[in-house]
């Protein structure tokens, strides 16, 4: 984002907040994230903006922002690192040009099965708090939290249960190499498309595939245009929620005590949640297309996709340097999923 577009944006944002308005003498904060209203990132930034604004009686106000309100991915998380914004949801793949080694949770199969084993992984992992939070510190960013989003679900026009089965398949994946390399890992053809882009390329068999969590397929209606739903329990969506660092280091100690106890609420919070939010959207897809299949794979169907892309992660290592094999090795012994 050039300094001009963020010049722009900034005012942009401060004519938002000058037509909204702020409580009497109260303390605003901004708090954008990537997902539309009602979406799981909108439930965490809702439920963060209650609980401050009681644990403050008022003294804080939290001003929420959803997707394209204040610009691209990109841009929120450039916001938060010049302080026009205080907090801000950004995914690894968008952080990724901030901080490399964040990658790594692109890496299949490296949570979890467990939701209990991922929400203390994620909630309090030495490896993540006091290893990777000090390269976003290094860009400005302090990281607060990491959650995940739900289960990343295959929407393709055949049944797909083994690697051989992907094949001919166009997968629909974002321009990361890593996403690539996986879905090639995996047996299919991965296609880089647009966003924009999806539902017609579904639709016109431009692409035959693509993944998102249910939550998401439900609201972009990718289900309108799919067969399958497939649950291969290679990836989560995980988030960040990141703060501006100088932001947060001049808050008091008794701020940071309150965003210590939002946190540790909003760490149960936010996996109730996202696993309400993804079942009821699984409900309304079969009302609304009672036809689709939907696929779980069982252990040893998990495992043969696991095994396809056994040398992703080798690879993250090799394109990334850094301390990347070291954050990768001590995330997988947390997660307790060696290979």
């Amino acid at each position: 984002m050039s300094l001009n577009k963020l010049f722009k944006a900034t005012l942009s944002a401060a004519a938002i907040f000058a037509v909204a308005g702020t409580a009497a003498q109260a303390e605003e904060w901004k708090f954008a994230h990537e997902e539309s209203p009602g979406d799981v990132q909108d439930l965490y930034a809702q439920e963060f903006k209650r609980l401050v604004e009681e644990k403050t009686n008022g003294d804080v106000t939290v001003t929420v922002y959803t997707y394209g309100q204040l610009g691209t991915e990109n841009d929120i998380t450039e916001l938060t690192t010049a302080g026009a914004v205080q907090f801000s949801n950004a995914s690894p793949g968008h952080l990724g040009t901030f901080v490399p080694e964040i990658q790594v949770f692109g890496v299949p199969y490296l949570l979890s099965q467990d939701n209990e084993v991922n929400k203390e992984v994620l909630s309090g992992s030495p490896t993540i708090y006091d290893g990777l939070s000090k390269d976003f510190e290094s860009k400005g960013l302090k990281l607060y939290t990491m959650y995940p989003e739900g289960e990343m679900v295959w929407t393709t026009k055949k049944k797909v249960t083994q690697p051989s089965e992907f094949d001919g398949v166009k997968f629909r994946v974002m321009t990361s190499p890593i996403l690539i390399e996986s879905y090639e890992s995996f047996g299919a053809d991965p296609v880089a498309l647009p966003w924009g882009e999806v539902y017609s390329g579904l639709q016109t068999s431009v692409i035959d595939a693509q993944v998102n969590p249910i939550f998401f397929i439900e609201s972009a209606k990718f289900y309108e245009v799919t067969d399958y739903l497939i649950y291969a329990g290679q990836q989560q969506y995980t988030t960040t929620v990141v703060s501006n660092a100088a932001f947060y280091d001049g808050l008091s100690d008794e701020r940071k005590e309150m965003l210590k106890e939002v946190k540790a609420e909003l760490d149960d919070f936010i996996y109730e949640a996202q696993e309400k939010a993804n079942a009821e959207a699984l409900d309304r897809i079969k009302k609304a297309k009672p036809g689709i299949e939907v696929i779980k794979l069982d252990d040893e169907q998990r495992a043969a996709f696991k095994k396809a892309s056994a040398g992703i992660g080798d690879s993250l290592v090799s394109e990334v340097g850094g301390d990347t094999e070291e954050v990768l090795n001590a995330l997988r012994k947390e997660f307790g999923t060696e290979m």
